[in-house]
C-alpha cells in the first residue's frame, strides 16, 4: 500500500504522520516514511531557489509547468535513490506530500477552465512518463486558511519572513485550498477535515480518522 499524506502548510501533516508511524511501529508493522521535496538532495536545488523567490517573489512568477518540472524532478531522484527497491518488494510506504502538491500548489494558478488539463497532463507526466509510482490512496487533511496562518506563525515564532513564497500569501493559499477540493473529487482523495464546527479538533482525533482510512485496504 502505497499512502500520500496531503495538505497545505499549517495543516498538520508532520504530526499526523508521526503519529500514523508510531502507532504501526507499535503494531510491528513493517513500513517506509518519505518526505518531499527532499530539501538536503541536490535534487531539490531548484524547487529551493523556487520557494526562496529567487525566480521572483510571487508563486505565479515560475509559470505552473516550469514549477511542476521542478517538484517532479526531486520526486524521480528520491524514488530511484531510496526507495524503489523497497516499494517493488511490497514494502508499504508513506509519504508526506506528493505528486499531489503539484495537483494544489500548481493548479491553483492557472484558470479554471484549464484544471481538468493541467491534471491530466501531470498524471501523465509523473506516473507515464517519469514513471513513478502512482498512490494507492490519498488522505488530505483540510484546514481553513485563517487558523493555518496562524499555526505556522507559532511555529515561526511570529517571523513571518521565514515564510516561503506560497506560505506568506493568502489569496493563493485560499486558491489552493480551492483547488485541493476540486482535486480531491477528481482524484478519490479521502478528506479529513481538521475543523469541527468552527473549533480545531484534536490531534488524537484526527489520528483516529487517518488510521480508520489508512486500515480500509
Amino acid at each position: 500500500m502505497f499512502t500520500v499524506i496531503e495538505g497545505l502548510d499549517g495543516s498538520g501533516k508532520s504530526t499526523q504522520v508521526q503519529l500514523l508511524e508510531t502507532e504501526l511501529s507499535e503494531q510491528g508493522k513493517t513500513f517506509l516514511h518519505i518526505k518531499l521535496p527532499d530539501y538536503e538532495s541536490p535534487s531539490s536545488a531548484l524547487v529551493n531557489m523556487y520557494l526562496a523567490g529567487e525566480f521572483g517573489t510571487n508563486a505565479s512568477d515560475v509559470n505552473v509547468y516550469a514549477a511542476s518540472a521542478f517538484y517532479a524532478v526531486d520526486r524521480f531522484a528520491n524514488y530511484l535513490t531510496k526507495w524503489k527497491q523497497a516499494y517493488e518488494s511490497g514494502t508499504d510506504i508513506i509519504a508526506d506530500r506528493y505528486t499531489t502538491s503539484n495537483a494544489i500548489y500548481q493548479l491553483a494558478k492557472l484558470p479554471r477552465e484549464q484544471w481538468d488539463a493541467y491534471l491530466s497532463w501531470l498524471s501523465d507526466f509523473e506516473y507515464g512518463k517519469m514513471g513513478i509510482p502512482q498512490p494507492d490512496k490519498v488522505i488530505y487533511l483540510d484546514m481553513p486558511i485563517d487558523i493555518s496562518q496562524k499555526l505556522m506563525s507559532k511555529r515561526y515564532a511570529g517571523d513571518e519572513s521565514k515564510k516561503d513564497v506560497h506560505e506568506k500569501n493568502i489569496l493563493f493559499l485560499e486558491q489552493c485550498r480551492e483547488a485541493a477540493m476540486y482535486t480531491a473529487s477528481k482524484w478519490n482523495w479521502h478528506i479529513v477535515s481538521c475543523v469541527r464546527q468552527g473549533a480545531l479538533r484534536s490531534r488524537e482525533e484526527i489520528h483516529e480518522e487517518i488510521m480508520r482510512i489508512y486500515q480500509a485496504r
